[in-house]
């Protein structure tokens, strides 16, 4: 059915865009993630009003597509700032922010399902605020957000697709060189799916595991 000319070193080459595609994605959801964490406290701490630019600033990178995002980004930074900054650098901050904007509301709504029963009696046994939010809160967020999480962070690796706009070969960028040297795009784009899920399965499956054995504590 396919008749391709595809050799080691290509799929060498296609492994590499992989690595790239994984790196980036790794960086990016742990950044974002730890900004997530500090952006969904802060605004829960604060309140509504006074977490309002803080809310508005995440509305925008929820709110603007990921690919204008990376352009302007770029643009902005070699044009206007006359920074000399790579394309991967530029990946990865975009993307970060993209990933804490998202984080942020995952846990803000992890914290707002933990029972205020559950933090009143917490307080009254003595506990700070911070000890509060360590070891009652945050467990207890974290098995409801769990889920929403897994879903955030194989989307980011998706969307680390759209990387190629800032000259960045990943997984992608790296099948469409190929696709134009070789002339079989069907083929290519099938070993690339199988790529995207060999990076993708095992996170899902972990993600599972883990909802489960904390569903059953």
């Amino acid at each position: 059915m396919f008749d391709t000319a595809l050799s080691s070193a290509d799929l060498v080459f296609l492994a590499k865009g992989a690595g790239i595609t994984i790196i980036v994605t790794i960086i990016s959801v742990a950044i974002g993630t730890a900004l997530g964490v500090f952006f969904g406290v802060l605004r829960m701490h604060l309140g509504p009003v006074a977490a309002a630019p803080i809310t508005f600033f995440l509305d925008i990178f929820r709110s603007v597509p990921l690919l204008i995002q990376l352009v302007l980004t770029n643009a902005f930074l070699g044009m206007v700032l006359q920074l000399r900054i790579s394309g991967f650098a530029v990946a990865c901050v975009v993307l970060s922010l993209y990933t804490a904007a998202y984080c942020a509301e995952i846990v803000r709504g992890g914290i707002e399902a933990v029972p205020e029963t559950t933090r009143r009696a917490s307080r009254s046994l003595g506990l700070t605020w911070l000890q509060d939010m360590r070891y009652i809160v945050m467990p207890l967020a974290t098995r409801v957000a769990l889920p929403s999480w897994i879903g955030l962070a194989l989307g980011v690796m998706k969307d680390s697709a759209l990387v190629y706009v800032v000259q960045v070969t990943e997984l992608l960028k790296s099948t469409q060189i190929l696709i134009t040297r070789l002339q079989e795009p069907l083929f290519l784009l099938l070993i690339c799916g199988a790529f995207y899920f060999i990076i993708s399965f095992p996170l899902a499956r972990l993600g599972g595991y883990l909802e489960k054995r904390w569903s059953n504590d």
